[in-house]
């Protein structure tokens, strides 16, 4: 491990919010074991069908703003490190849900959107939104009904800030995938452009991915997530 890193980046996926009861996506029963990915999360399905896609989003939002969803150990320990850690800390979030600014993080980029937003299919402008939309509410922009979509990203469109996500890679000395696998994309490419600049690459998941990363530590977020960010700042302050 590197003793003293100055510059760290990480990426979460799915697996660090499970714990928090928000549903996956690819578990066998996950979000997509009821709705067809084409249906839900394509230009094409929205085109085809809007009020199913606004419903689908809708509930997800709804499921988020319930008193039982809360950041876990993770999502605060990811917090607390970015807090005390002196270096640059970038945090990259493949969920749309809102646990880590929950949880107080701050330098945070969602890579696929967020929940709690929608945006003009007209002007690009992004809102907050934390009720029902469909396709009969009006814009706050345009004042027209229909012209609003759920400000997140779907199957083949490009994931937000990439610019930036890839500057901190390629300037870090360790890369950090929580709760994704390491074999796919994005974070075998993240890992791809951290070896590049010869950073320490760590893979916290639940279960191993035989990915390449340097480092793997398998368990449930909860545990392995405040674990190793305390750990690694003990280190860092033992310099």
């Amino acid at each position: 491990m590197v003793s003293r890193p100055r510059s760290i980046v990480v990426l979460t996926g799915a697996g660090i919010s499970a714990e928090s009861g928000i549903e996956t996506f690819r578990a066998a029963e996950g979000l997509w074991a009821n709705h067809h990915v084409d249906d839900v999360a394509t230009l094409e399905g929205f085109a085809r069908n809007p009020q199913l896609v606004y419903a689908f989003y809708n509930q997800r939002r709804r499921q988020l703003l319930t008193p039982e969803i809360s950041p876990n150990a993770a999502h605060s320990a990811l917090a607390k490190f970015e807090h005390e850690f002196g270096g640059e800390f970038l945090l990259v979030t493949q969920n749309v849900d809102n646990l880590h600014e929950r949880a107080g993080s701050e330098n945070l980029i969602h890579m696929h959107g967020e929940l709690l937003k929608m945006s003009c299919l007209n002007s690009k402008l992004i809102f907050d939104v934390s009720e029902d939309f469909d396709y009969d509410t009006q814009c706050r922009c345009c004042r027209s009904a229909g012209n609003l979509r759920p400000h997140v990203v779907w199957f083949g469109e490009m994931p937000l800030q990439m610019n930036r996500i890839n500057r901190a890679l390629e300037n870090c000395d360790m890369f950090v995938a929580i709760g994704t696998s390491g074999n796919v994309y994005p974070a075998s490419g993240f890992y791809q452009t951290a070896k590049i600049r010869k950073a320490m690459t760590v893979e916290l998941n639940l279960e191993r991915t035989g990915s390449s990363f340097d480092q793997h530590i398998c368990g449930p977020a909860t545990e392995s997530v405040p674990q190793f960010f305390n750990s690694l700042l003990r280190s860092i302050n033992a310099n």
